[in-house]
């Protein structure tokens, strides 16, 4: 697939030129974490036609329900939340138990396949582009990212505005504007998903440490961003 040239030099430039370059649907996925919150102020002050939705998994933090409704408040958005399957998810905990996936890896796999990918598939449905929040830095695995990708598991365009950018050009950019941000990350909590699935960060460790802390696999993730061969996607084409 020919790849739309997304041009711009910052994160609101190149939301605007993949809203002018892509026709259709344009889906933001937020899970409420520091890059997604700066991408909402940045999607609502640029009065972008992009829709924002987010994946609630049944496990998520009392107060990532409390951002999420400040959220909206603050932006006068309603954000439209995808769940899991009932059918699905009640074969998950009859398969393996409420919190079966601290005891083999298949099982953390499947809970994040039906509490999240399952749901992300019906988020994207009929969409022609959707932005994310990865940046390069956050881990080893992601240090490969560019600005844009064809993702052929979901069949459409996939853009990161903030590949290029920093933890603390995001901090920085929430600070400056105000942006409602999650307490727990000043708790050490710097990447949060699931609360059974998430711990603080300890001094000097790497940003997504404490993301299934207890799995020893560098390249931990919960398969939004992977291809059929459980490796992280690479971006194929870059911003310019």
């Amino acid at each position: 697939m020919n790849l739309p040239v997304i041009e711009g030099d910052t994160p609101q430039e190149r939301l605007a030129s993949l809203r002018g370059a892509v026709p259709g649907r344009i889906v933001f996925t937020t899970s409420f974490g520091l890059e997604d919150q700066a991408l909402t102020h940045m999607i609502r002050e640029g009065g972008h036609d992009i829709a924002i939705v987010t994946l609630d998994t049944g496990r998520l933090f009392g107060e990532t329900h409390a951002l999420w409704a400040e959220t909206e408040a603050r932006y006068g958005l309603r954000i439209r939340s995808f769940h899991p399957d009932p059918a699905e998810l009640a074969q998950l905990l009859d398969d393996w138990g409420a919190n079966g996936f601290y005891l083999a890896k298949d099982a953390r796999l499947a809970c994040c396949g039906v509490r999240k990918v399952g749901p992300l598939k019906q988020a994207l449905a009929g969409a022609q582009a959707w932005v994310t929040g990865l940046r390069a830095d956050q881990s080893q695995a992601r240090g490969d990212i560019m600005g844009i990708e064809y993702d052929e598991g979901h069949g459409l365009i996939k853009t990161a505005p903030l590949f290029d950018w920093s933890r603390e050009d995001v901090a920085e950019f929430c600070a400056a504007h105000d942006v409602p941000v999650n307490p727990l990350h000043a708790e050490g909590y710097l990447s949060i998903g699931c609360q059974p699935c998430t711990r603080a960060v300890a001094p000097g460790e790497p940003e997504r440490a404490g993301r299934w802390w207890w799995e020893q696999d560098a390249a931990k993730e919960c398969g939004l961003h992977v291809g059929a061969d459980g490796k992280f996607v690479r971006a194929k084409e870059a911003v310019v």
